[in-house]
């Protein structure tokens, strides 16, 4: 597909902003709200921030790493940008919905494309309800807190809290602890993409649990719904025999 507008957002990092200055000086670009492509520059974080920006525009994003581990994003080239854009191939994503509630009775929502996460607030652990799609799979659940990872997001904190690696097509979800305490050998869960997790904080009062899905961090929750966004897509652009397919492969052969 050729691209014919290009708009260009960094970060704020000196690497960033430099290639943003070549980028610009060499290639013809428009503002971000007229483009029919997206070129971020940064590392993971900028182009977390880039989904979010344009999420629901159906925009594709074509990041280039200038950060550091950069997994979401392709290798940085000033030259050729126009045949890379060209042959590049795309992967939609669909990001995580959350929906909290707290102890004031608020309510709150937010997408998340790599995970959701609960975790405990102060000294002493979390206790947490979960169901699945309506039933009680887990009376209570004592830890540090608890995720759902997309596939996207398992090779991310989902993978450092030991949850498993999913590959994009895998149509599941992880549910998956951090330091679980009680019961101990609980290791989490695969889910069906379209199972609706409910997480019910106990005893609140006395260990408040803060949830986050990206951006949003809500505290002091009492209840929190998670479940696939399959009306919001995301299309990243990646160069070819690079895509998320086989970088989360790269991850499950790596030391």
């Amino acid at each position: 597909m050729a691209y014919e507008k290009i708009a260009f957002v960094a970060s704020d990092s000196g690497k960033a902003q430099e290639a943003l200055r070549l980028l610009l000086a060499r290639y013809s670009h428009v503002a971000p709200d007229t483009a029919d492509v997206i070129v971020a520059l940064g590392g993971d974080g900028q182009m977390l921030q880039t989904i979010h920006q344009f999420m629901g525009r159906n925009i594709p994003i074509y990041g280039m790493n200038r950060g550091s581990l950069g997994f979401l994003m392709n290798e940085y080239n000033a030259e050729g940008l126009i045949e890379r854009l060209d042959k590049a191939e795309v992967t939609t994503l669909n990001p995580l919905r959350m929906r909290a509630s707290d102890a004031m009775g608020r309510n709150f929502e937010g997408l998340a494309i790599n995970e959701v996460s609960l975790l405990r607030s102060t000294r002493q652990v979390a206790k947490i309800r979960i169901s699945i799609d309506g039933r009680v799979r887990l009376e209570e659940l004592n830890c540090d807190g608890v995720m759902v990872a997309t596939p996207a997001g398992s090779t991310a904190y989902n993978l450092s809290a030991h949850g498993p690696i999913l590959p994009i097509k895998s149509g599941a979800l992880a549910l998956t602890p951090i330091s679980a305490f009680r019961p101990r050998r609980w290791r989490g869960a695969l889910l069906p993409k379209n199972a609706v997790v409910t997480f019910e904080i106990l005893e609140r009062d006395k260990r408040p649990v803060s949830a986050v899905a990206d951006m949003l961090e809500v505290r002091d929750v009492s209840r929190v719904e998670v479940f696939m966004a399959e009306d919001v897509s995301v299309p990243l652009l990646f160069d070819a025999g690079h895509d998320l397919d086989e970088r989360i492969l790269m991850e499950q052969f790596n030391d």
